[in-house]
């Protein structure tokens, strides 16, 4: 019989195999019962023979850049649907039942799924969590991409499960948000196979870069840039920089800093009225953005400006120039660059 330790003590042994095991189940430790009710579980209390269940590392749940996934995730969720009154704190907590997840996918694809409004039921819970999933499924399906989550994973609360969904779904309907590149997570999958529980550590990738995640798999000079001639990079900032000078200083504006002088669109508006003389009538964009909405507007008007100019359509996201991403800004202005550079 096992000694009732605090669990802080019984978390100090994350990592330590069978110890870790003893203290991860209430049910071995009866102080682990008198957790906080914000504390959340590690595992259920009880586990079938040959049933497998994971959970995240604490040490992966502190780090930042997992927190960060989260929190935009969350603040997404809540924008979609705030005309729906609906309030995400917790991910585990709020989606497992499959409501908000029903309220979510209608909202993005715009559509009604014939599913009960309210279900208390297990079984209840997980038919709509199965309709809800199916229709996931048929949006990815072109993708082919292995689903990483199942009704019982995502009814279980299985956080990286949860994940997993929230990001296809906001890479699938490009969302107006910037995830963290590269999240993974340390995993502890525990196995109970004669009476005696097993575990062993897994890497979870929740994130890859942007262009991945996007589906744009083919790389491109600048890829090579970043990856392999980071010294370069001042070369290639100071060129752009001269050339959108040489137009934009018509309008007596001037640009120092590329990723933060374009996230907001209006310079990439006048500079395509400028390359291409015209005047851009000032009701088409935003001349003074105060919000993401407007500012990712005006990226996208610019764009449309450059496919009326006969320029490709730029491999960047208006989202990801507004939210200050390097890359995609310099895609978007070496693109004006290669057609532009010797008009005067």
């Amino acid at each position: 019989m096992f000694l009732s330790i605090p669990s802080y003590v019984a978390a100090s042994f994350l990592g330590e195999g069978q110890l870790f095991l003893r203290f991860i189940y209430s049910d071995f430790s009866p102080d682990l019962n008198q957790r906080s009710p914000s504390t959340p579980s590690l595992l259920p209390k009880y586990q079938e023979e040959n049933e497998e269940r994971t959970v995240i590392d604490p040490t992966s749940r502190d780090d930042p850049r997992f927190k960060e996934l989260v929190k935009v995730l969350i603040d997404w969720i809540n924008d979609v649907l705030v005309e729906e009154r609906i309030i995400v704190k917790q991910l585990e907590e709020d989606l497992y039942d499959g409501q908000v997840l029903q309220k979510l996918l209608e909202k993005l694809a715009d559509c009604k799924l014939n599913v009960a409004e309210v279900t208390q039921s297990e079984i209840g819970q997980k038919q709509k969590l199965q309709t809800v999933l199916e229709a996931v499924q048929e949006l990815l399906r072109p993708h082919s991409r292995p689903l990483q989550w199942t009704v019982d994973s995502i009814h279980g609360k299985n956080l990286v499960a949860i994940l997993h969904l929230l990001v296809a779904l906001a890479m699938h309907f490009r969302a107006p948000i910037h995830l963290p590149e590269h999240v993974s997570v340390q995993v502890v999958v525990v196995r109970k196979r004669e009476g005696l529980l097993h575990s062993s550590h897994v890497t979870e990738e929740l994130t890859t870069t942007t262009e991945m995640m996007m589906g744009r798999f083919e790389r491109d000079a600048f890829d090579t840039l970043f990856d392999h001639a980071p010294d370069k990079l001042s070369v290639v900032k100071k060129s752009l920089i001269t050339f959108v000078n040489k137009h934009l200083n018509k309008l007596n504006l001037e640009v120092t800093e590329l990723e933060t002088q374009f996230a907001d669109g209006v310079y990439l508006v006048l500079l395509m009225g400028l390359l291409e003389d015209y005047f851009v009538p000032l009701h088409n964009f935003y001349l003074t953005p105060d919000s993401f909405d407007q500012k990712v507007h005006n990226v996208s008007f610019a764009f449309e400006l450059m496919l009326d100019g006969g320029l490709k359509k730029p491999k960047a996201r208006p989202e990801d120039v507004v939210n200050l991403d390097l890359k995609s800004t310099l895609r978007v202005l070496y693109n004006l660059f290669t057609k532009y550079k010797h008009l005067e």
